[in-house]
């Protein structure tokens, strides 16, 4: 009976076997599945009083073939890579926006630039006067074009960041229901590798999203953290992850993603604290790619009108007068910041002119890029031109304000505490409002 024993309990250990066998060639392209294997244990012998004789063998387990470092080791280049494709497919589009040949910026600038050629040669013939006219508009509208383009790509980058967002905490909310499952199971003495392999696909998947680090609990659970520490999933409760504009500069367009745990007031995350995921990648797209792009555009814009002004203003049109401006121009924009009490301005002004007032823009000194004032200590601040990091430093606002900087004066009224800052974005709008005025 005991040799039967042996056989039977050799024969159901070794059918167990080839189960878990088939069950891995079964799920061979089966994504998140953990290759299983058998863990076998010999039975415990029988005293007969001159020794053990032994019981046969039995499953000891079925073990998952997975390692914690790779896999987070995985997670963390998946999501370094999602943030670096989602930021290169966004780059390709805004490049169309400045796209060359007949329908581009410059053949529309070359073509406005030889109607004026024709105009010099023939000043009295007003075909020539009027293909300048027809060339202006069309170059005024190529622009808006341009910055409509920007526009849509920016609300299409938005849309596809809320829709991450909302990926996530799905996901999230199914690891809090995982691990519940799991915690119990392993309560219970039983190892739930199917539930595991679900998991752990659930937060590779979210880190193609949003990086996180995963931390394992003693009862089975598995903690998520985004931003370094916030607790997106802790134990069998999720928390949730929300979009908004950045709070430190309200209507200035920037994005943050932002924390939300019940009871406590939203962490503001940003690009960099994200880390990888798409939603990082799109967040320095939003944040820093898109801002240059309209900056490039708007310069271009902005020095082609106070240019074309500037000698317009120098000549005199058929009856005698002095000529009018040829486009729109950009002469003052709004700053950005919630600290309160302070309000700001950044407005274009001549560098060149000793005439008070100057009555001409200095479209040579611009540069593009946006402006970052920062209060420091003793009433000092600090003006940071975010394209290359270069800092200026002034006692107080009014220092700053008496100055010129890249053909622009910064207005300031009030004060802020140690390392709250004032953004300026000076060349944002330019092409979206520039049209020609003389028709």
């Amino acid at each position: 009976m005991t040799l039967l024993n042996v056989g039977s309990g050799a024969l159901m250990a070794n059918q167990i076997a080839l189960q878990t066998i088939g069950n891995n060639i079964a799920n061979a392209n089966t994504e998140g599945y953990s290759r299983q294997t058998v863990s076998m244990r010999t039975n415990f012998g029988q005293d007969m009083g001159s020794g053990y004789v032994g019981n046969g063998v039995s499953v000891a387990s079925i073990v998952r073939n997975y390692s914690a470092l790779l896999n987070r080791q995985s997670n963390t280049a998946g999501a370094i890579q999602a943030a670096d494709l989602a930021r290169a497919s966004s780059l390709a589009q805004m490049q169309e926006a400045f796209a060359g040949g007949e329908s581009g910026l410059g053949a529309a600038i070359n073509e406005m630039l030889n109607g004026f050629s024709s105009v010099v040669n023939a000043p009295t013939d007003l075909t020539a006067r009027n293909v300048v006219l027809t060339r202006m508009t069309e170059l005024a509208g190529r622009f808006k074009s341009a910055s409509a383009s920007l526009d849509e790509l920016d609300y299409t980058n938005k849309l596809q960041i809320q829709n991450d967002v909302t990926l996530v905490n799905s996901m999230a909310s199914q690891v809090a229901e995982l691990n519940g499952q799991i915690s119990r199971s392993q309560a219970a003495g039983l190892m739930p590798n199917d539930l595991l392999d679900k998991r752990d696909q659930l937060v590779r998947d979210m880190n193609q999203y949003v990086q996180t680090s995963q931390v394992e609990g003693a009862d089975g659970t598995l903690n998520l953290f985004v931003g370094g520490s916030q607790a997106l999933v802790l134990g069998s409760t999720a928390s949730q992850l929300s979009l908004s504009e950045s709070v430190q500069y309200p209507g200035s367009g920037q994005l943050s993603l932002y924390f939300n745990q019940p009871g406590n007031a939203p962490v503001e995350l940003t690009a960099s604290m994200v880390g990888g995921g798409e939603v990082a990648g799109l967040l320095k797209f939003n944040n820093q790619d898109l801002a240059e792009g309209r900056n490039l555009l708007g310069r271009m814009a902005q020095v082609i009108s106070t240019a074309l002004n500037a000698q317009q203003a120098q000549g005199l049109t058929l009856s005698g007068t002095t000529g009018s401006p040829l486009f729109s121009q950009t002469t003052q924009m709004p700053g950005y910041t919630a600290i309160d009490g302070v309000s700001a301005s950044v407005s274009f002004v001549d560098t060149r002119s000793t005439a008070n007032p100057k009555p001409v823009l200095d479209a040579t000194a611009y540069v593009a890029s946006d402006y970052q004032v920062v209060f420091g200590e003793s009433g000092k601040v600090n003006l940071v031109r975010m394209s290359d990091g270069l800092t200026r430093t002034y006692d107080d606002v009014a220092a700053l304000s008496a100055q010129t900087v890249d053909g622009l004066q910064f207005n300031i009224s009030g004060s802020g505490a140690l390392n709250e800052t004032v953004l300026f974005k000076p060349f944002s709008s330019a092409a979206a409002t520039m049209q020609a005025l003389v028709l």
